[in-house]
């Protein structure tokens, strides 16, 4: 932590950590959830005690929107990312799909600050297309990782700051409307409001894009009459800036976009004792059984013993709590919980850090039921994973580059 800081103001600020910040009345709920991070300090019996120490994540959706604000540090699903740095975005052609061209779309973001000064403040950000077909070349390029530049359909981007940064306060955030960011942010997309609107249109001058294709599917969706009426207003004289955008809900054009949750964590240690069927599964927002039904489902793709067996072992660990949308665990021997044998990266197929040269870990997981809660149909062509591992720099190093790109591994159905 920064030198010269009180206790009481760091274990405010360790509070954060545990889940997003709601309303008063959700104050009780949020003492009992459990910490995201992990304490790094012990080494030993590491395979273990990484198994006793992962995080589960579930969706739950949040009592007030402005609880996922950027300033509240929150680690939530869906909706658009609550950018850390909300200035130095991704830029170039970190923010598209390099298969298929398309600007990727916002699926989570985890808040995992660590016992280091420029890490006070972390989060690690997932991005994905949308395109099965995109996924499925994804996960063969994948394996072309040690090549300069292999095609990736999905990225995962990680921003520290440290605790006396430009953009929040030193000091934890209260829980009411008079907290706010230091500072504005960058514009963001109109369309999708996950990227920086980089692209004006020619119309009204105000309407932000972040590529020509955003800016063509609004033209085409309604923005005829909105760019309409901002014209009169400039020519009246409202000449208002849009180059920040303030610390509020931002309604975007987009009706693609994912809906949005807050992202609570429990220890999975908590569930690996017997309860009775009424406590299991306390905040479902989907039947057990069509969960359950989906993920035996995806065990009908599998071919041979090996996959039959992990499928086995997987769906067992996981039937603890079926709901979970996300596994977290960086401490030393942590591994994903693979759902098949096939498919798997040995340690040589995990890169290096693409900053630093030093090895990556693992660190979180992202569960294909998290596909149900974003409403995604069970089609065909439809957008599907078994699993999605996120391996990130071991060291959180420090780069000049405000997000960093991680690395993720895909394992599909």
């Amino acid at each position: 932590m920064a030198g010269g800081l009180k206790d009481d103001d760091t274990e405010e600020f360790k509070g954060l950590r545990i889940t997003s910040l709601d309303d008063e009345s959700d104050e009780e709920e949020e003492q009992k959830e459990q910490d995201i991070v992990i304490d790094e300090g012990d080494e030993e019996e590491e395979d273990e005690e990484a198994r006793n120490s992962v995080v589960l994540g579930f969706v739950k959706k949040p009592k007030k929107a402005r609880s996922l604000l950027r300033h509240f540090f929150p680690s939530k699903a869906g909706g658009v990312p609550a950018w850390l740095d909300p200035e130095n975005l991704p830029s170039g052609r970190s923010c598209f799909c390099d298969i298929c061209d398309e600007p990727l779309q916002f699926v989570l973001q985890v808040y995992a600050p660590e016992e280091k000064q420029s890490a006070f403040h972390r989060t690690l950000f997932v991005f994905m297309c949308t395109s099965m077909v995109c996924l499925r070349r994804d996960q063969h390029e994948q394996w072309k990782c040690h090549q300069d530049k292999p095609s990736r359909s999905v990225k995962v981007f990680r921003c520290q700051l440290p605790r006396d940064n430009p953009f929040y306060s030193s000091e934890p955030p209260k829980k009411d409307s008079t907290d706010l960011p230091l500072k504005a942010g960058a514009a963001l997309c109109n369309w999708c409001g996950s990227w920086k609107g980089i692209k004006r249109c020619t119309g009204c001058r105000r309407a932000l894009y972040c590529s020509e294709k955003h800016w063509v599917k609004h033209s085409r969706t309604g923005h005829e009459h909105d760019c309409q009426q901002l014209r009169i207003s400039s020519q009246l004289g409202d000449s208002s800036s849009d180059e920040t955008t303030p610390a509020v809900l931002l309604k975007v054009a987009s009706n693609n976009v994912w809906p949005e949750y807050k992202i609570i964590q429990e220890s999975e240690s908590s569930y690996e004792t017997d309860m009775p069927d009424d406590t299991v599964c306390t905040n479902s927002l989907v039947s057990s059984n069509r969960k359950d039904d989906a993920l035996m489902s995806i065990a009908e793709n599998f071919e041979g013993d090996d996959d039959r067996k992990s499928w086995a072992s997987f769906h067992e660990r996981i039937a603890l709590a079926p709901e979970q949308v996300l596994r977290y665990c960086r401490i030393p021997g942590a591994k994903p919980l693979w759902p098949v044998s096939s498919g798997r990266p040995s340690k040589a197929d995990i890169p290096k850090c693409s900053y630093c040269a030093g090895p990556l870990c693992f660190e979180f997981q992202i569960m294909p039921q998290l596909l149900f809660y974003f409403n995604v149909k069970n089609d065909v062509d439809s957008l599907d994973w078994a699993t999605i591992a996120v391996y990130t720099c071991e060291a959180s190093c420090d780069a000049s580059v405000a997000y960093k790109e991680e690395f993720a591994w895909v394992q599909l159905s």
